[in-house]
């Protein structure tokens, strides 16, 4: 039997456990809706791969969670919503909601006038990201420093470690010098070690992510299209493409302990 429309779960996808923050900020804000995640992890990480490649992952994913009956899709990673939002767009009968670094807060909360980006090298150099810079930073300096294998690093599940400390002081430092009184995590894998980032800069400088603004926009496309979930309890499925060992550890810590995870089936 179709589910009733608000029946219906939201989807989300990343290439691994970064979208799991996107995740929390909406499931904190819709507590009634049911979720999907799906983890591409057999194609972690995005940010190294070309825009050919993650389109094709995003479409084929997109028409999955359209089978799994979603009412909305989020693109819980930035660098899948550099290469892919647009034309996902085009091919499912859906909202689709994007993540952008959060410039745009940036610029209005700055001081200094100079604000820092942390992004992977793809989501730096996408045409997506330079308009976006074009349209909100006119007359703010706005530094950017590509953190090649943090994502990858945080998806083997290093959030505290010595090692971690010292990659994250590598690409947060040249921005400090150069000073930023506001960092910009502009990958969904970042806010997992927000704490770390926060601590090298110090209390005087801003760290700023974006799921509450997601799940603001998520809970505007269901009221528009009158299809939130007005009482009850949301449940979440896991789906992953990858070996259930190389996500299942990091998702049991951050999420549940008792969480399912479903082999994604291949496409």
């Amino acid at each position: 039997m179709m589910p009733s429309e608000d029946e219906s779960p939201i989807g989300f996808f990343d290439s691994g456990i970064g979208g799991l923050t996107i995740l929390r900020a909406v499931r904190r804000a819709l507590p009634c809706e049911h979720l999907i995640y799906v983890a591409d992890a057999a194609y972690v990480p995005y940010g190294q791969k070309s825009p050919e490649q993650i389109r094709a992952r995003a479409l084929a994913i997109g028409a999955f969670l359209v089978q799994q009956q979603a009412k909305a899709i989020v693109v819980a990673c930035n660098t899948a919503t550099a290469a892919a939002i647009d034309v996902l767009r085009t091919s499912v009968p859906i909202p689709v909601i994007g993540i952008e670094p959060a410039v745009k807060p940036a610029v209005t909360a700055t001081r200094s006038g100079v604000v820092g980006v942390l992004a992977t090298p793809a989501t730096l150099a996408s045409e997506r990201f330079r308009n976006l810079v074009e349209r909100f930073a006119c007359g703010i300096r706005v530094l950017v420093q590509p953190c090649a294998g943090l994502a990858e690093h945080i998806e083997r599940g290093d959030l505290d470690g010595q090692n971690t400390e010292q990659l994250v002081r590598g690409f947060v430092q040249p921005l400090l010098k150069q000073g930023a009184d506001v960092i910009v995590l502009g990958c969904t894998h970042y806010p997992l070690v927000a704490h770390i980032v926060q601590d090298i800069a110090g209390p005087a400088v801003a760290v700023i992510e974006n799921g509450t603004a997601v799940a603001k926009e998520v809970a505007k496309q269901l009221a528009l299209q009158g299809s939130a979930r007005a009482g009850g309890t949301g449940k979440e499925q896991f789906w992953s493409s990858g070996p259930d060992q190389g996500i299942a550890p990091q998702l049991k810590t951050l999420w549940s302990p008792i969480v399912t995870l479903r082999r994604l089936p291949e496409f």
